[in-house]
């Protein structure tokens, strides 16, 4: 391995070979994305069997033959599949359920195999957060099952076990740290460009199947169904989720030289303003804070002039119509939170619902947070505080145990010096911090956010074993 300490693009050197796309793996992938084109112009209700079955037949097969491309796979779904339900929606008639998007789950899924073979014997090598969250997880399921259904509880289960079960698998394969490093570098900043572009074109123009699905939901939370007066989400299911992707692929932009962070750094830029979610906002300043003060002073300067390079690019857009207006008013609403809606919500939930989390010794058990409706459809309850989520759902038994195991795993990173000189390393373990300060003021433990606060500061502790397996090789 040749590693080249200050600089922000470090990889390790690998072989030609394992360079080279295995060409297997991207036939697959590419027969399933002309699969699930095709369906979606066929129209019908075809699509969404044949999507769910097709993305998951690749997924096991790149799972077992391909992990990198398995990793890649699994993220991009995580990014497009709600695009798809909707552009299938809009092809073949709403779907109240929303069924499709439990496929990303299943593919994520997949290493709950490599969880269940390897987490026995893994707290005595590191894996010991992973543990504790997996028994909080499974209290948690116990009690819902009992309290709830079993159908409600394995549907929440999918959303509370999968993040754990992926950082997982990235932190058991740490021997593969360089290249899971290069493959999630590269996947997010084209990741940022893509949807970020999205984004923005989705702000201008609200294609008519963003606004089919707005009009089928009924939430007014995103806006009105019509151009420029959309809180946009891009391909994902909501603003959250989005930012929080979004957040996450910024940040990793420091860590590449390629000429695509240029463009994908203006569109994600702008687009992350354009969701208008506050508190990712701050939390990107946070995980930018602490990122430049994980870093050797070399590698901030160089840090500090590819933010000035970014800002150049960016700064000119947020300041046109019809962008500046929306953002500025946004912006704005730090200064008088007395008087924003969204505060004195999340304050009241807070008043409210403090005492009855803390007093809620057992818990409401995993699934309690679905509610099935007059149609005999699944709907999920929103709370905007996964703390409070925390104690209402796994009571105090389950949330001791999954609390601190997020708890112990952000110490230990905080522990490595590594960070100094790997970049990638320093801006995984500030987007773990970044996400999990937003826990206070929403469920950032649970899909997509939940997927990058475990898989990055998992990565973290891989990268850690990584680098004193190559300074002490007789170490286990």
């Amino acid at each position: 391995m040749t590693y080249r300490q200050g600089n922000l693009t470090s990889y390790a050197t690998t072989s030609s070979e394992q360079q080279q796309a295995p060409r297997l793996g991207w036939l697959a992938i590419v027969g399933l994305v002309l699969v699930v084109v095709v369906s979606i112009f066929a129209g019908g209700a075809a699509a969404r069997p044949i999507y769910l079955v097709g993305t998951l037949g690749v997924g096991v097969f790149l799972y077992l033959r391909y992990p990198l491309l398995y990793i890649g796979l699994t993220w991009w779904m995580w990014f497009l599949t709600p695009l798809i339900t909707r552009l299938i929606d809009y092809r073949s008639g709403f779907d109240a359920s929303r069924s499709l998007l439990v496929s990303q789950y299943l593919v994520t899924l997949l290493t709950l195999h490599t969880a269940l073979k390897n987490l026995p014997q893994s707290a005595r090598k590191g894996g010991m957060p992973f543990v504790l969250a997996f028994l909080g997880v499974f209290y948690g399921f116990m009690i819902g099952f009992v309290k709830t259904t079993p159908f409600t509880a394995a549907r929440g289960m999918l959303d509370w076990l999968t993040p754990i079960s992926f950082g997982f698998f990235i932190f058991i394969n740490w021997r593969e740290y360089p290249q899971y490093r290069q493959t999630i570098i590269r996947t997010f900043v084209w990741g940022v460009l893509v949807t970020g572009i999205y984004g923005v074109i989705q702000f201008m123009i609200a294609p008519e199947w963003d606004r089919f699905w707005l009009e089928s939901i009924k939430l007014t939370s995103f806006g009105d169904p019509e151009p420029f007066k959309l809180r946009i989400w891009s391909t994902m299911a909501s603003p959250g989720p989005f930012a929080s992707m979004m957040m996450t692929g910024l940040l990793l932009l420091f860590t590449t030289s390629e000429f695509v962070r240029i463009p994908a750094a203006a569109a994600g830029y702008l687009a992350f303003l354009l969701t208008m979610v506050r508190t990712l906002w701050g939390c990107w300043v946070v995980g930018t804070l602490t990122l430049l003060s994980s870093l050797k002073p070399q590698i901030q300067m160089r840090l500090m002039v590819t933010v000035l390079i970014m800002a150049i690019c960016v700064v000119p857009l947020t300041t046109m119509e019809p962008f500046a207006e929306v953002i500025a008013t946004r912006l704005e609403t730090f200064t008088n939170l007395e008087d924003d809606n969204s505060a004195q919500v999340r304050q009241g939930i807070y008043r409210d619902g403090l005492g009855k989390a803390m007093t809620n010794i057992l818990g409401n058990g995993i699934g309690n947070t679905f509610i099935v409706n007059e149609k005999g459809v699944l709907e999920p309850i929103v709370i905007d505080s996964g703390i409070l989520d925390m104690f209402f759902t796994l009571g105090w038994f389950g949330a001791i145990f999954y609390l601190g195991g997020l708890i112990l795993l952000l110490f230990q990173i905080f522990q490595f010096s590594e960070p100094r000189f790997d970049p990638f390393m320093a801006a995984a373990r500030a987007i773990g911090l970044a996400n999990f300060a937003t826990l206070p003021l929403g469920s950032g433990m649970l899909g997509i956010s939940g997927m990058i606060l475990w898989g990055f500061m998992g990565i973290v502790l891989a990268g850690h074993k990584y680098y004193v397996k190559q300074r002490n090789p007789g170490i286990n």
